[in-house]
């Protein structure tokens, strides 16, 4: 008895020891302060796989910005392309989603929530909610994290559920006021409002805003520095998307998630809470079934769970080899690459050397960065002479286009410029004038100070004799646009649509009047 004793008394003291150890072991390798980089092959990776995959997205025109491979806490490949150059906080869109998740987790670790079972309700006492009955009053906030509240959110033609509520004054108030239409928790139903919800709860719960509530504890803890996260008219942040960070912030994310919540052997978030908000909870009728905020895969798949969103925003999380993989995009089918890289996954530890692979890799990431080839400009049509200079009032519509005037170059000059008068849509809600720069050889003409002070790009072409062509791009806000503007001397037909599927109308606009 006595030797186990003394058994015992030496397993701890040795426990101690190598706690006290792993306390004054060197933190670079967590990314708080900055990212340690390493070679592929020396986590296990192979380069080649992954420049094939980066070559062939560039090649094939596929809109992805920004590609991330983090394995053991190291990025071990990092590209950017053109035009986003990764120095931008880029919109996450519905990512969002799963950070305002984890912000309920966190405010119930803070006693500022009692748990997900309490009653949504009970936050807005405040407020005089119509349609209000029984089964309203049994919403809880697990039922908005898991999109099965049974209000009248519709998510199919484009969420128009969503776009109702982002054109009311009190955004909130909308959400609150909607009638049921299913018993909580029966049926899965996307609802971006929902989440909205959850982001006032939050500040009702705290006092303070989701996005200073996340600086506190969640942000600033892990090494997240700069964000954007736009807020509705009561200055409630968008709990449903349009959170802006870097690529290198997602990853970190990403790895918190990876390790439980737990960050440089400190405690960021609940185990208990990851582990629940990351498995499935409700069915969704596709093959990915939802947790709390993030998308769960079936059992077997390589992916557990991730963080998605419109355009190509992604957290992949791959605990089995400790590995996160990140995407930017303004458009495009994630797991079409993602095909790509997964093999390149070969080892749990390091593969030889390949100075060629990692040369072919490094070369297809400065490649990704460069603007494409320009091409000769062919010669403007009459029409260009016609209309350039002239301002055409437009009708309403849903981009808020007011107004545009086209000015092409007498010369050979490869820009022309397009001023606008816009009113705002969801995304600015002040009227602004703008002028900004065309490319007229295929190539994006970048400007500043587009949303949030981010920069913009254009480039556009005459398809006929009378219709100009015009890109609109918003690089790391997301959307990009497509303007087939077919002009008269006194009228113009306009086509617009965006890439990734918010919206596709047609709306005219006339000559304004001489004053």
């Amino acid at each position: 008895m006595y030797l186990l004793c003394r058994v015992l008394v030496v397993l701890a003291l040795l426990q101690l020891a190598y706690s006290s150890c792993l306390a004054q072991l060197p933190q670079a390798n967590w990314p708080t302060n900055g990212w340690r980089m390493a070679t592929p092959e020396s986590q296990g990776i192979d380069s080649g796989l992954i420049a094939d995959a980066i070559n062939t997205a560039r090649q094939q025109g596929i809109n992805i910005h920004s590609l991330l491979v983090v394995r053991n806490n190291y990025i071990v490949a990092e590209a950017y392309f053109f035009p986003y150059d990764g120095k931008a906080p880029h919109d996450l869109a519905s990512v969002t989603k799963s950070i305002t998740s984890t912000l309920i987790g966190l405010a119930i670790e803070a006693k500022k929530i009692k748990s997900v079972e309490q009653k949504a309700l009970s936050f807005f006492s405040k407020n005089k909610i119509v349609n209000k009955d029984s089964r309203k009053e049994k919403i809880t906030l697990e039922h908005l994290l898991t999109m099965s509240s049974g209000l009248n959110c519709i998510s199919k033609g484009g969420e128009p559920t969503l776009w109702e509520m982002l054109n009311q004054p009190n955004n909130v108030q909308h959400m609150l006021d909607l009638p049921m239409v299913a018993e909580p928790g029966s049926n899965f139903v996307y609802c971006s409002g929902g989440m909205h919800l959850l982001s006032a709860i939050i500040t009702q719960a705290t006092g303070m805003k989701a996005e200073d509530f996340a600086k506190r504890l969640l942000f600033e803890p892990i090494g997240i520095k700069q964000a954007i996260w736009p807020v509705d008219p009561q200055i409630i942040n968008h709990g449903f998307g349009n959170l802006h960070l870097l690529p290198r912030d997602m990853a970190r994310i990403g790895v918190l998630m990876m390790n439980q919540g737990t960050w440089d052997n400190h405690r960021v978030i609940n185990s208990e809470w990851v582990a629940n908000a990351t498995r499935s909870h409700i069915k969704t009728g596709n093959p990915r079934d939802y947790g709390f905020g993030w998308w769960v895969n079936p059992t077997g798949n390589q992916i557990p769970f991730e963080a998605s969103g419109r355009g190509g925003q992604q957290i992949s999380v791959i605990p089995s080899k400790n590995t996160v993989i990140v995407f930017n995009g303004g458009g495009f089918n994630t797991g079409e690459v993602m095909k790509q890289l997964l093999p390149a996954i070969k080892s749990d530890g390091p593969l030889p050397a390949n100075p060629t692979a990692e040369a072919k890799l490094k070369e297809a990431i400065a490649n990704a960065g460069k603007a494409n080839t320009p091409t000769a400009i062919s010669p403007l049509p009459a029409m260009a002479k016609a209309i350039s200079g002239k301002t055409f009032v437009l009708q309403p519509n849903w981009t808020g286009l007011q107004a545009l005037t086209l000015n092409f170059p007498t010369t050979g000059d490869p820009t022309a410029r397009f001023s606008f008068i816009e009113n705002g849509n969801m995304n600015r809600m002040e009227k602004v004038r703008e002028v900004r720069p065309i490319g007229l050889d295929g190539v994006l003409r970048l400007s500043p100070n587009g949303r949030y002070g981010l920069s913009v790009g254009l480039r556009g072409k005459w398809e006929d004799e009378q219709t100009f062509v015009l890109e609109y791009d918003e690089i790391a806000n997301l959307n990009s646009y497509t303007f087939r503007l077919t002009f008269t001397e006194k009228t113009v037909s306009i086509q617009a649509k965006e890439r990734t599927g918010l919206f596709d109308e047609k709306f005219e606009g006339k000559l304004e009047e001489a004053k």
